[in-house]
């Protein structure tokens, strides 16, 4: 039994051409997504539900003028929402779009004047380096397909031994201290390996690489007045492309295959990529703003709109996606597991994810189904998925962030506690501790793995900033000061900004090395913000989203200017490394067996002061009673925040062993943190002089 194969019928009428070459016009097929390539063409499919004419736009890279556009008719070119048509005699690169038409009326924003770019395409036309693509026509652009994935296999760093490095592409080598060949790109950033991976972090997040446009800041520095640009990227624009601006080669398929070639380079040496994504918003904002493609394709199927049609503003950038509709979450979902099929991307922070846990009209689900399917996607298994568990519209999800224990969360409370402990606020303890142990107030049955611990993040003072400011200082923003939070908990030591005062200059860095010392010692995930380790500083300024210039960028000069302070960033890494005890995957007991999981201690032995006066804690952790096989060291860990030194009567070690000091932030390098057993002996039952706003920590001999 024989069967035939019947080819697919061109379509009768207008004859169409590209760059002087007939195009074949067939009906094509309903699926994939997007512009795909075939031996039989190029097939196109776009959804859009409520449209009642769509026409498909051709035309070469950077070329404003359209050179050929195809009617899709409905009884043709339409399988349900799904427009779809074939064409074969396209070049290997070109551009294409779509000028859609549909209903008018307050739910709906369709205007055929404007060429939309096709939401699942991977690239943008005209690229240009960084800062010279304003007024230029991007359009959607077909170019070769990527070879195979890379051959390197996902590091698969297990959370408990996770130390996350949060970085900004460009910031991290466009500074002329660089010394890369190519600054401010993938490349650029991979010439850095050798740096990251000798500080000991194990995973890069990388600030948003998705295509937004870095024009569209409409601020001005009021000093210069020099205009602004988007910095950070949190503005998208195109979810599935590639930043071309963040490649040395920004033209056709170059940046995305560049930052396969980057995540490749950093998997080698042992290190993870995350990207932090931004499915709550769009670079569309809200009335009156640009169109991109959303808005113009179906506004009412991407956007939460209320019953006249206005935008709810819960990301604060003027509109919020539509994520829990099957439609927008599946594409959510293609993204996302696109990046890990094709360039090995090894985990997600999710920018105001708790936006993504609200239906149509913003109310709070229980269980969102965007957030299920990512949690039980299969090809996203092994990936890191982390939430800013909150919104700008107040809600707040530290404690209940949906999608149980696949997902961490950023911690606000371990911040905002751990600063204002060292700020020198009285009450805390009993709040540190808490942190210290890895928020288990705030868990619902997680583990300690669920708090992503940090004390400064992109959004915020830097370390340095955090003790040398009392306020904010973002005038030059252009925004009257009047951006960025007010609650920063920080203190300067007694002098606002810079200093030649030696004794003010010393307590800073101390306060800084307590800090460090604090995160690198607690319980759950810790993120360092890159340029901590060199002290960098952003003058104050507590908002850097616009600042694209030296405010912003990772000085490389400051790594020997400040080489005490990263030496004693890398001890502090390599001590968290050393010892499982303070990575565990589970929840202190302090039940059962001879001796407490951890012992709570003050100045004195087994008297711990949680007074609303007190300044002090200390504790110490039996090395025996670890959640992973194998004993461990005994740790010992005294935090005085008091403006005075103390006395700290030493305990014997759960296990009997010897104490030796490791850590004491009061002293100078190299004496403030040393190697394993390079440290004194420090005896049982004496007295240590534990200075002002300074902390010790002692490890048992083996």
């Amino acid at each position: 039994m024989s069967s035939t194969i019947v080819p697919e019928r061109t379509i009768d009428g207008p004859h169409y051409q590209f760059r002087g070459h007939p195009l074949i016009v067939t009906r094509g097929h309903p699926l994939p997504l997007g512009a795909g390539r075939s031996q039989d063409g190029v097939n196109f499919v776009l959804i859009c539900r409520h449209a009642t004419s769509v026409r498909l736009v051709l035309s070469e890279p950077c070329n404003p003028e359209i050179e050929t556009e195809i009617p899709l008719g409905p009884q043709f070119f339409k399988t349900g929402d799904h427009w779809h048509i074939r064409i074969l005699g396209l070049p290997e690169e070109f551009c294409y779009g779509y000028r859609v038409d549909g209903p008018r009326g307050p739910m709906h924003r369709y205007d055929p004047r404007i060429v939309l770019l096709d939401p699942a395409c991977r690239a943008l036309s005209c690229g240009r380096p960084w800062g010279q693509s304003e007024g230029s026509t991007r359009r959607s652009l077909l170019t070769r397909s990527l070879g195979d994935r890379m051959d390197d296999l996902n590091p698969r760093i297990p959370r408990e031994d996770t130390i996350l490095y949060e970085a900004h592409v460009r910031g991290m080598t466009c500074h002329a201290s660089s010394g890369v060949r190519h600054p401010g790109t993938f490349a650029g950033l991979a010439e850095k390996i050798g740096y990251l991976k000798e500080l000991g972090i194990t995973a890069v997040e990388l600030l948003p690489i998705d295509e937004f446009d870095e024009s569209d800041c409409p601020f001005v520095n009021p000093f210069t007045g020099e205009k602004h640009r988007n910095f950070w990227g949190y503005n998208t624009i195109a979810y599935a492309a590639v930043k071309a601006a963040y490649a040395s080669n920004w033209e056709g398929g170059g940046p995305r295959e560049e930052f396969r070639r980057m995540v490749s380079a950093f998997h080698k040496v042992g290190i993870e990529i995350v990207l932090d994504v931004v499915f709550n918003h769009t670079a569309e904002g809200g009335e009156g703003g640009p169109t991109y493609n959303f808005r113009g394709l179906d506004n009412s199927m991407y956007y939460m709109l209320d019953d006249n049609g206005q935008y709810l503003n819960f990301a604060g950038c003027g509109n919020a996606v539509n994520s829990n509709h099957p439609i927008v979450r599946s594409q959510i979902l293609s993204c996302l597991r696109n990046a890990v099929a094709e360039s090995g991307v090894d985990g997600f922070r999710f920018d105001l994810a708790s936006v993504l846990g609200r239906d149509r009209r913003g109310n709070v689900l229980v269980e969102p189904p965007v957030i299920e399917q990512i949690t039980e996607d299969a090809l996203l298994a092994d990936t890191k998925m982390i939430a800013e568990p909150w919104d700008a519209a107040g809600l707040y999800q530290v404690t209940n962030f949906p999608g149980g224990n696949r997902w961490s969360v950023w911690n606000g409370r371990y911040r905002d506690d751990v600063r204002r402990f060292w700020q020198g606020e009285a009450g805390m303890t009993s709040a540190l501790a808490k942190r210290l142990c890895g928020s288990d107030d705030l868990d619902q049955g997680r583990g300690p793995l669920h708090s992503i611990n940090f004390i400064t993040c992109h959004d915020g003072f830097t370390l340095n900033d955090l003790v040398s400011y009392n306020t904010k200082h973002n005038e030059s923003n252009g925004e009257g000061n009047r951006d960025g939070s007010d609650a920063n908990f920080s203190w300067n030591c007694g002098t606002e900004g810079p200093t030649d005062d030696p004794a003010i200059r010393s307590l800073r860095a101390r306060q800084a090395r307590n800090l460090m010392a604090t995160l690198l010692i607690s319980q759950g995930v810790p993120m360092i913000l890159g340029g901590d380790e060199i002290l960098r500083t952003q003058n104050g300024n507590n908002n850097a989203w616009c600042q694209d210039n030296e405010i912003s960028w990772f000085d490389w000069s400051l790594v020997d200017q400040n080489r005490d302070f990263l030496r004693f960033v890398k001890q502090m890494i390599a001590l968290r490394k050393r010892h499982h005890v303070l990575r565990r995957t589970t929840f202190f007991s302090t039940e059962g067996g001879q001796t407490p999981d951890i012992v709570w201690h003050g100045t004195q032995p087994c008297e711990p002061d949680f007074s609303t006066n007190a300044h002090t804690i200390a504790f110490a952790l039996d090395g025996r009673r670890g959640d992973r096989p194998g004993l461990d060291r005994d740790i010992y860990v005294a935090l005085n925040a008091f403006w005075e030194p103390l006395n700290f009567r030493i305990p014997g070690s759960p296990s009997g062993r010897t104490w030796r000091r490791t850590v004491d932030t009061a002293r100078a390098t190299p004496d403030d943190a040393v190697g394993l057993d390079e440290g004194p002996i420090v005896p049982f039952a004496t007295d240590y002089r534990v200075e002002s706003r300074s902390m010790i920590i002692l490890v048992s001999d083996e």
